[in-house]
């Protein structure tokens, strides 16, 4: 009996590439396992498998709440941020609606607004791979939905919190903005928007945030958005039944309990995405001034995807010729440095 057992456990390991493949760099994921406390939790929870989560994920929410700083009736629940973004499509918009994002953007933008529907409007980023903001918010006139993702994601970049308020006014009232910080965290302090008092300023505002990156919890899928309180009771009537699974919340009152174990792991990245973009630029090589656990190189002269397509890196290559590098361990690091080296030689 043991063997069929063994078996099965081998195809199950087998079949997660980014616990084997520490260069596995598409995806930004976190390069560290759950941390030592959370996986205690997840372990003990195990033993409730048997048993159905919350109908509405009611402590999650409160738990999420008073972590951020909001009332409960603030926060909606999501299957990771994206589960948060399809649910602000499905309550707020109709078929043939517009919604602006960026170009290039996060892969689900476009994929998403197919999914709801909408037409998507792009705009392309400025020569450093910031938003076109004043663009964004022509375009937004006549549209129902707009998303800015902060850090932007793929370039890492952030607008700053003045150009953001900028933008919110002259946004219609009726046009909501999902403002995606999927990688807040790894934003430094004195660079980040108050969250709380940017929703009660713009009721058109959801923040849009996720466990998937910093936290290190992608497999558990859990994300979250908070708004004004007349937005957010709108949303939770598309909240799912049953949708969040029991280990999301063990995990996140666990990870929330071992706060200054996570700041760790986030200075480890940060200190890591540093050194990276350092030895890029000290090649030569131009990489986007990146808030995120990425860094991003554009076509800028090379077409790095077809740089990276042979060397056993799994990067995100873009149309143009850009990738998108997730910042992992120093041997991730080094493997990406030689082959830049080689290409540049």
């Amino acid at each position: 009996m043991s063997t069929p057992n063994r078996h099965v456990t081998d195809a199950v390991v087998g079949a997660l590439p980014g616990a084997v493949n520490p260069m596995a760099l598409s995806l930004n994921e976190n390069p560290f396992p759950p941390l030592s406390t959370v996986r205690s939790a997840l372990v003990c929870a195990i033993d409730s498998g048997n048993r159905y989560p919350e109908f509405l994920p009611e402590r999650l929410r409160t738990l999420i709440a008073g972590h951020v700083g909001v009332c409960d009736e603030q926060v909606i629940i999501g299957v990771g941020a994206t589960g948060v973004i399809m649910q602000v499509l499905n309550a707020l918009t109709n078929p043939g609606d517009r919604m602006v994002m960026a170009s290039p953007t996060f892969d689900g933008f476009p994929i998403f607004a197919k999914m709801a529907r909408l037409e998507s409007v792009t705009v392309g980023l400025d020569a450093h791979g910031h938003h076109d903001l004043d663009a964004m918010a022509d375009a937004a006139a006549n549209a129902r939905v707009v998303v800015l993702c902060r850090p932007h994601n793929p370039t890492g970049t952030i607008d700053s919190p003045a150009d953001i308020e900028r933008f919110l006014r002259r946004v219609p009232a009726g046009t909501v903005v999902v403002l995606d910080e999927a990688y807040v965290e790894f934003v430094s302090p004195h660079h980040r928007i108050d969250g709380p008092a940017l929703v009660a300023r713009h009721p058109n505002v959801v923040v849009v945030r996720t466990f998937s990156k910093a936290y290190g919890l992608a497999g558990l899928r859990v994300g979250y958005g908070f708004c004004a309180p007349g937005l957010a009771r709108k949303l939770w009537t598309m909240q799912q039944p049953f949708g969040i699974a029991i280990t999301g919340l063990v995990a996140v009152a666990a990870s929330y309990d071992a706060e200054s174990e996570l700041q760790q792991r986030i200075r480890i990245i940060t200190v890591e995405r540093r050194y990276l973009w350092m030895r890029l630029r000290a090649m030569g090589v131009y990489s986007t001034d990146t808030h995120a656990n990425f860094v991003y190189l554009p076509p800028w002269g090379r077409k790095w995807r077809e740089v990276f397509a042979e060397t056993g890196l799994n990067v995100r290559g873009y149309a143009d010729g850009g990738v998108r590098i997730t910042v992992g361990s120093r041997q991730s690091t080094r493997a990406v440095l030689t082959a830049v080296g080689a290409a540049l030689h």
